[in-house]
């Protein structure tokens, strides 16, 4: 843990309060306005030094802190991509920031396009494990033995079991499936596509993968929705864009707020 993790967080306790935090959320693009939802303080990344920027539309860079179905939450309001920097370490401070609040666990949310028939737009998909189709890693650099982090069980199977009652409790489909990570910022081609659904995935992002590398290093027990915003590249009509992932996220969104405050109501 960085010293500027140490005084990040005492910061953030002074604005936000002492009670230590259960749980952080990471929002992917479209899905910000579930930070409204907290009862907190809203605390501008700008005001945290070393944050990223979060400058992808879509994303609304404030950390906040309060109170959600009884729970203490940190809501992390946009990411940092690799795309923006050409880092893919760019989220480890933000999560090492997590657990210096007291955090022992994160959900990450993100936009991703699908490779299944079955799972159409406005869907939700739970990630049962991910393909780093992009190679690059987070830990590149670590000179620690704690950067060997095994990834067999990446997404904690009991916080997974949990997401599951709630999605059924709340009368909401949730796919399972393996999530492929790719790089950005252009999307995919058709040939690739067909490359990552002939490795087994699911769905396709640009996101996601280097927080759950850097959440595992970090202790985190992890999981991860993605709001299915398109079919990927030649499996469907619409013409793909960031644009068409904003307007088509909120569609999800609304079940995805459900499932999440459905699963805090039940957190022991």
């Amino acid at each position: 843990m960085s010293r500027n993790a140490d005084d990040l967080a005492a910061l953030i306790r002074a604005r936000a309060g002492d009670a230590p935090v259960r749980l952080g959320l990471i929002l992917g693009s479209g899905l910000g306005h579930l930070a409204d939802a907290v009862k907190g303080v809203a605390i501008p990344y700008a005001d945290l030094e070393g944050f990223p920027h979060a400058g992808v539309s879509g994303h609304n860079p404030n950390l906040v802190v309060g109170t959600l179905e009884g729970q203490r939450v940190a809501v992390f309001g946009g990411r940092a991509h690799y795309y923006e920097s050409g880092r893919a370490d760019a989220m480890r401070l933000p999560l090492e920031v997590l657990v210096a609040l007291g955090a022992d666990t994160m959900i990450a949310t993100n936009a991703a396009g699908s490779l299944r028939p079955d799972m159409a737009t406005g869907e939700l998909m739970l990630l049962s494990d991910h393909i780093n189709f992009s190679g690059l890693n987070p830990l590149i650099g670590e000179p620690s033995d704690a950067r060997f982090v095994p990834m067999t069980q990446a997404y904690d199977p009991a916080l997974r079991a949990a997401l599951k009652a709630a999605a059924k409790a709340e009368d909401v489909a949730l796919h399972d499936g393996v999530y492929a990570w790719y790089s950005g910022p252009s999307f995919e081609t058709p040939a690739e596509i067909r490359a990552i659904r002939t490795l087994g995935a699911d769905a396709v992002g640009m996101s996601t993968v280097p927080e759950v590398i850097l959440a595992r290093f970090l202790g985190l027990k992890v999981a991860a929705l993605s709001t299915i915003t398109n079919m990927a590249a030649g499996l469907g009509t619409e013409a793909i864009s960031h644009e068409h992932t904003k307007a088509m996220a909120p569609l999800g969104a609304a079940k995805l707020e459900r499932v999440l405050r459905q699963y805090l109501q039940k957190m022991e």
